[in-house]
């Protein structure tokens, strides 16, 4: 058996909406799975992640299909487009391909299972639920179950990244954060998260203020100041922006403005993806 998954990346929290908002973005990792005898496994790395991580059972693909019950061999070639460690869920993009490969070599429909399984590696389903469905997506648990409901975006969602050079990790900006904060930041984060979502698929006029954040982004940003003061920057001048999931990235939305100084970060246009992960046979 052999076939292309291509998975997209995403953009998390999108402000208030913190470990619940996720959205699928226009920028596609890809693997090529073959199915092989048992014991047998190859791997390639092209693009991202190329000559870092590892080429064993640990490589995070490998252990999202094995997640899946598959246990015959592999041979996998993975072209990444998605820039690691920067916000853009490349960890989320693996695993979902990973996972959806699973499902593929083992006869399998992609299903609330294969949400469960991508969740369970992070301890949250933004971003997995973005790559595996597309569009805006609203993550929640209940219990240990995993769930997240799907929604298209308003055609007028215009999504631009300014991306930097350095990188962050998940788990080092997650210690910034307090383990309380509040109850007035909890009231605002609620109310804005309810506004980003009607914001990003019926009036992204509001985008400016459904963005607003006052769960995360000031307590990250001794991890990346420069981020901050971009988003400040575009911000003041009504350009809706908020920190990309972790971080350092910034997702922002409608036209740059020639004044903000961008100087460090690669600025690039990517779409909403509406489609999520895609399994294409190949000869």
């Amino acid at each position: 058996m052999k076939f292309l998954v291509s998975v997209p990346a995403s953009t998390a929290n999108l402000g208030s909406g913190f470990d619940a908002l996720g959205m699928a973005l226009a920028l596609h990792d890809e693997v090529e799975v073959t199915s092989a005898e048992a014991g047998f496994l190859s791997i390639t790395v092209e693009g991202a992640g190329s000559g870092d991580v590892p080429l064993d059972e640990t490589h995070l693909v490998v252990r999202a299909v094995r997640a899946t019950g598959y246990t015959g061999g592999l041979a996998l070639k993975c072209r990444n487009a998605i820039p690691h460690a920067r916000g853009l869920g490349s960890s989320a993009a693996a695993i979902v391909a990973g996972v959806v490969a699973g499902f593929t070599l083992t006869g399998r429909e992609s299903d609330t299972d294969a949400l469960q399984i991508a969740a369970e590696f992070e301890g949250h389903a933004d971003n997995a639920a973005a790559s595996l469905f597309g569009g805006v997506v609203v993550a929640w648990s209940e219990g240990e179950r995993y769930r997240a409901v799907r929604m298209d975006a308003d055609a007028r969602v215009r999504p631009f990244v300014l991306i930097p050079s350095q990188e962050s990790s998940t788990k080092t900006t997650r210690g910034l954060l307090p383990a309380e904060v509040p109850h007035v930041d909890a009231a605002h984060a609620a109310g804005r998260a309810a506004l980003a979502v009607h914001a990003l698929t019926r009036d992204p006029s509001v985008l400016l203020a459904a963005t607003e954040d006052r769960l995360h982004q000031n307590y990250r940003e001794p991890a990346w100041p420069d981020t901050v003061r971009v988003i400040n920057d575009l911000r003041k001048l009504g350009v809706p922006a908020c920190v990309s999931g972790a971080g350092p990235t910034v997702i922002a939305f409608g036209d740059l403005p020639a004044e903000v100084d961008t100087h460090g970060f690669d600025v690039r246009r990517l779409d909403v993806d509406a489609s999520g992960v895609r399994v294409r046979p190949l000869d």
